[in-house]
């Protein structure tokens, strides 16, 4: 007698994406992982899915009919905040900049493969888990900045300044070893969760800039050909 187990989904995913033979292989592949996946083929109808489903995951494609999906990522986080990976067939560096300011988590240009696809996922997923863990941290007092932890929010002068998910645990990571410098591979692995050669350096670089527009220039030091480290910002 054969015995059936049931696999428990790990997350709900929502898939934005107006092409349906895209669309219909990346939710096979999640289906396939155990995922739970909802899809959607146009921006509005994408923000709508997501306020009703309430998402761990959102896979979203830039080139959408209608809202697009820049515009869709800045409804989504103001609701709600949610790990974003966007999805486009454009590659130029104007283009990742845009998708990670309106808060999108990562980035993948078309063509891609789906391993690195689920993988990248998977790696978004850990991250939510591994904020959650950190949940009883005390506070990092560094200046006039405060990167408390158990709520996700970062403080300069008592002001609240609006980081993505990604943005908060690049600065949280770097800032319990001030000074120390992290290579942008070991920031992938520890920040992003990836695997050596799974991302490209241009993201943690793109967050970093991201970063410091919004903390100021001196948060992040470079070290010339190695990498960044955390530096206090004056008052």
């Amino acid at each position: 007698m054969r015995l059936m187990v049931e696999r428990t989904p790990t997350a709900t995913i929502v898939v934005v994406e107006d092409e349906p033979a895209i669309a219909d292989a990346l939710a096979a592949r999640l289906r396939a992982e155990g995922f739970t996946v909802e899809v959607a083929h146009d921006g509005a109808r994408g923000v709508e899915l997501c306020r009703r489903v309430q998402p761990d995951l959102v896979v979203l494609d830039v080139m959408l009919p209608g809202i697009d999906g820049h515009e869709v990522c800045r409804r989504i986080q103001r609701e709600r905040a949610v790990p974003v990976l966007m999805l486009t067939a454009l590659d130029a560096e104007s283009d990742l900049l845009v998708g990670l300011g309106v808060g999108a988590d990562d980035y993948m240009t078309k063509p891609f493969s789906q391993r690195e696809f689920v993988a990248r996922v998977r790696a978004l997923l850990r991250r939510v888990q591994r904020a959650a863990d950190q949940s009883s941290s005390r506070p990092i007092v560094a200046g006039p900045l405060t990167i408390d932890a158990a709520r996700r929010e970062i403080r300069r002068d008592g002001r609240l300044v609006h980081l993505t998910p990604t943005e908060f645990d690049l600065v949280h990571r770097l800032a319990q070893q001030p000074g120390i410098v992290f290579t942008r591979e070991q920031l992938l692995e520890e920040v992003w969760g990836y695997a050596h050669g799974t991302a490209g350096e241009r993201t943690v670089d793109s967050h970093v800039a991201a970063v410091r527009r919004k903390l100021g220039a001196e948060v992040l030091r470079t070290v010339q050909g190695i990498g960044y480290a955390f530096g206090a910002p004056a008052p």
